[in-house]
């Protein structure tokens, strides 16, 4: 699944570097020459150990060394910036230069942001590249379709409506996870469509339209834009619906429901291949397979996760941590939490 250089070197140990295994493998593997990434592979393990001067040390020593080409630049700057950030609110400033700098190599020479990113990191990098006139980078296939997924609404009733509050952002990213496993989609992260919101001023709650998030979707470049919700009536009966809108046209072009008790999570895994087969995406076997995998059954643990999101979007990287220990705890293949977890156990002190 991986290139060889990372099953070789990164995975060495699995409890050291698997913060690389899981996340970082994926943006890399095509972008940075095989011996910066045994380098950034050591900088990243670091980071994971909390020996930040130690990785800045590694990466300096590749920057001093005037041989990397632009990408591989990059992606020495991004984790140069990751290491700096972990030092603490100090440093933030000086992250966030590393970023500029970035930029200024070119800010779609490879997708940004980094899945290891924390959020406040990703949240600066969007702002630089909306200022350098690149929050949205050129595709290099037309056939790739872009989609973006809204935050899901909650229609539910009584003490349903509060239960489900934080469920709904869980759904989201579960979609968005799934979405991103087709090779055919390529799917708008999450807290892109939140900062075009605030950029907009539309992100407090209930203000978010229809036709708002269609006009969000263009300004991010999507062709579609897929809106869910959930209701819950009682302990025995609940629905998920999810359609999807042709965002040149506003026109609805698919959608999918599910009724039944409430395993939302459940629903959402069979609602994605519902969704993929009405916008006639097709599924191979190794992708349906990838699409059964990760994620979590258990309510309590998704719900413990999408709390992790909450505070993760508001920089409390403390109770986001503990909120994605807890949801993993409770379910140890939960790869998403895993991977969260990992990300900001460095900063929760």
């Amino acid at each position: 699944m991986y290139p060889r250089i990372f099953n070789s070197v990164l995975c060495l140990s699995a409890a050291a570097l698997l913060l690389v295994c899981t996340i970082m493998m994926q943006p890399l593997q095509a972008q940075v020459a095989s011996d910066v990434s045994e380098e950034l592979s050591k900088a990243i393990n670091f980071y994971s150990e909390l020996e930040f001067d130690k990785g800045l040390e590694l990466t300096q020593s590749l920057l001093a060394g005037g041989l990397l080409d632009a990408k591989d630049s990059i992606a020495v700057y991004a984790v140069t910036s990751m290491l700096t950030f972990g030092k603490g609110k100090e440093f933030e400033n000086k992250s966030y230069r590393l970023l500029e700098t970035m930029a200024g190599i070119g800010p779609c020479k490879i997708p940004l942001p980094y899945d290891f990113w924390p959020q406040q990191l990703r949240d600066r990098w969007y702002s630089i590249a909306k200022e350098k006139g690149a929050l949205v980078c050129e595709q290099a296939s037309t056939e790739i379709t872009t989609i973006a997924i809204m935050e899901f609404d909650n229609f539910s009733v009584g003490k349903y409506q509060e239960e489900l509050g934080f469920v709904t952002k869980g759904l989201a990213d579960f979609f968005e996870v799934d979405f991103s496993k087709i090779s055919s989609l390529r799917v708008v992260e999450r807290d892109k469509i939140e900062f075009i919101l605030d950029e907009l001023k539309l992100s407090q709650e209930g203000m978010v339209s229809s036709s708002t998030a269609i006009k969000v979707g263009k300004l991010l470049g999507a062709q579609i834009m897929v809106f869910g919700s959930v209701t819950q009536l009682d302990s025995r009966n609940a629905k998920m619906l999810i359609k999807a809108v042709k965002v040149e046209t506003s026109e609805i072009i698919a959608a999918v429901d599910k009724d039944g008790r409430p395993n939302f999570f459940k629903m959402q895994k069979e609602l994605v291949k519902e969704l993929a087969g009405k916008l006639d995406v097709a599924l191979d076997s190794k992708t349906e397979k990838l699409l059964d995998e990760g994620g979590t059954e258990s309510y309590d643990a998704a719900t413990l996760y999408s709390k992790g999101l909450y505070f993760m979007d508001r920089y409390e990287y403390k109770k986001a941590y503990e909120f994605f220990k807890s949801a993993y705890d409770l379910d140890n293949s939960f790869v998403e939490a895993k991977q969260k977890m990992d990300i900001y156990r460095p900063l929760a002190s």
